[in-house]
């Protein structure tokens, strides 16, 4: 049994555990697990990642449902979701419509996967997950930005006891843009996931993520998509010294470690 499997959580409280990259697992008070983008491939050549050996073996974290943001291999890793499927034949999993479409062709049931658009909300378990959009599929021409080759979609999950913002891979300009805001300010998050890489043009800067924080209201901000690949990782401390001071509060999480909020 992995430990976060053990894990206590009490009623109005949560469990996060992060994996490195944009891969968590979260508990609620219920005892339902939920995997957020799975990544743990087992070929790991040291030039591309940081850690030689994968932060989870899949059959050890009971998993009951999934969710995927976009069809991209670090975020919809069907590797990965071979094995949890191995292990655990009840899971279950939410996603995007080219995520579903991997998944299937990969030999997954349509009845396994439920397919959500930005605006959608299932319920899993004891939670449930309302999608919004991380990246609208028009892009955004007046930032320079493209329409996407996949849907992007970002998840607020409410586990009962605390209301988790997922971002997904966001546009770079997320926080310029109150079409994007409202809705994720309107689900009322507490804790936001957000996917920030100030050396990459494509994803917020910590200024960015940080403007993000304030504007839809969380208590507590964690940066995202790193402690994975080689040259993807920036120091926590300026991501600290990004938040205002009586704004969202820092959330570090060491790799491959877990937190109760």
């Amino acid at each position: 049994m992995h430990p976060f499997e053990d894990i206590k959580v009490p009623v109005g409280s949560v469990g996060i555990h992060w994996f490195g990259q944009s891969t968590f697992a979260i508990k609620d008070a219920a005892g339902t697990i939920v995997q957020v983008d799975p990544y743990y491939p087992r070929e790991r050549p040291p030039e591309t990642f940081i850690h030689t050996r994968p932060p989870l073996d899949e059959a050890s974290l009971r998993t009951d449902f999934v969710l995927l943001t976009h069809d991209h291999a670090d975020h919809t890793c069907l590797e990965s979701i071979d094995r949890i499927r191995a292990a655990y034949p009840e899971v279950r999993f939410v996603a995007p419509v080219e995520s579903a479409r991997s998944m299937q062709e990969a030999g997954i049931s349509e009845g396994e996967i439920e397919v959500v658009a930005a605006g959608d909300s299932a319920k899993i378990g004891s939670m449930t997950v309302y999608a919004i959009w991380a990246k609208p599929p028009e892009g955004l021409p007046g930032d320079d930005i493209a329409p996407p080759d996949v849907t992007h979609l970002g998840f607020v999950l409410d586990t009962g006891g605390k209301r988790i913002y997922i971002s997904g891979d966001p546009v770079h300009s997320f926080a310029d843009h109150e079409s994007l805001l409202e809705p994720v300010r309107a689900l009322k998050p507490d804790v936001g996931l957000l996917t920030c890489r100030p050396q990459r043009s494509e994803f917020p800067s910590y200024e960015g993520a940080s403007r993000m924080a304030v504007a839809v209201g969380l208590k507590y901000a964690m940066p995202t998509h790193h402690g994975c690949f080689v040259g993807g990782d920036d120091p926590m401390d300026v991501w600290v010294a990004a938040l205002p001071s009586r704004g969202p509060k820092p959330l570090l999480i060491d790799y491959n470690q877990a937190v109760v909020l």
